[in-house]
């Protein structure tokens, strides 16, 4: 065990000097690799804070059944309690909007008071106005329903008031394949960087890698520098990254602040949960390892 760890320790100073005797390479690979980390970074924490704007933004999606001119009162109330009595449990609010009260909420707008006084009749139709309950998937639950609800007789026309909820899962789901293919970049990045970075160190350290076979070294031996020197790399660059990410905090946010007041609501960045981070962190120490791997076991090959 002891000689275990005297091998690990001796890889993690002899691979330590290698990135001390070239700092500028060294801090070179290690900025491209932390602002590529940077990016998806900021990109989960714009995503993670949107979950909660969303619910900020409107209420429960709202739904307009237009009744075929001519429904009598008797008709409506039936209408009504049909939905309450199929969809109670996905309702929120259901409530019967006459046409004369409709006309008179116009009316009371001066925008369209003139222009209703010039009509000789009321063209308004009743309307049951359902407002749904929040869930996991508003705009899908919302579709079904009103495919559902426009097969029934007195339903002249159904009208989803709150399309915005599609539009903006639209979005969200977009920024996720967006992060996602952004993350395959990173992996690529990651991977190429140290692989050049260990290729380079085993073709300097060409003559000293020959001189330790001479004496015995085992390949695990001679590897194992460059694989701590690969998850050096991943952990510094993690680390970076996480420091321009916070950084990067304070001036979005900032934006966002007077973005979000001029609609009344509350939005700021905050970066993603410790242990995804942890996790992603331990990712990039991995690829690190994994790509100096790859690259001794090319280059040393003399």
């Amino acid at each position: 065990m002891k000689r275990w760890l005297h091998h690990h320790r001796y890889a993690l100073r002899v691979a330590l000097r290698r990135l001390r005797l070239h700092p500028f390479s060294s801090l070179a690979n290690i900025v491209v690799i932390a602002l590529m980390l940077a990016v998806p970074i900021l990109g989960a924490a714009v995503l993670q804070s949107s979950q909660p704007l969303a619910r900020q933004l409107a209420v429960a999606p709202e739904l307009t059944l237009f009744l075929t001119p001519g429904t009598s009162a008797d008709q409506q109330q039936a209408l009504l309690k049909r939905l309450q009595d199929q969809a109670g449990d996905k309702i929120s609010d259901a409530r019967l909007l006459p046409r004369d009260q409709a006309m008179a909420q116009l009316r009371a707008d001066p925008a369209w008071a003139q222009a209703l006084d010039a009509l000789a009749d009321n063209p308004l139709p009743d309307a049951l106005i359902v407002t749904l309950k929040d869930s996991d998937a508003p705009a899908q639950q919302a579709r079904a329903l009103a495919d559902t609800w426009r097969q029934w007789p007195g339903v002249d026309h159904v009208q989803l008031d709150s399309e915005w909820v599609r539009r903006l899962e639209s979005l969200l789901s977009f920024v996720r394949v967006g992060l996602g293919l952004l993350a395959i970049a990173v992996i690529v990045v990651v991977l190429a960087t140290v692989f050049n970075t260990v290729r380079l160190q085993a073709l300097t350290q060409r003559e000293e890698i020959a001189v330790a076979r001479l004496v015995g070294a085992t390949e695990s031996f001679v590897r194992r520098p460059f694989l701590y020197l690969g998850a050096l790399t991943g952990l510094a660059a993690s680390l970076l990254a996480l420091l321009l990410a916070w950084l990067a905090m304070a001036p979005l946010n900032t934006l966002l602040g007077h973005f979000a007041q001029s609609y009344g609501i509350d939005w700021s960045l905050h970066l993603p949960a410790a242990p995804d981070l942890l996790l992603s962190g331990i990712l990039i120490i991995l690829l690190g390892a994994i790509a100096a791997r790859l690259s001794v076991t090319r280059h040393t090959q003399f």
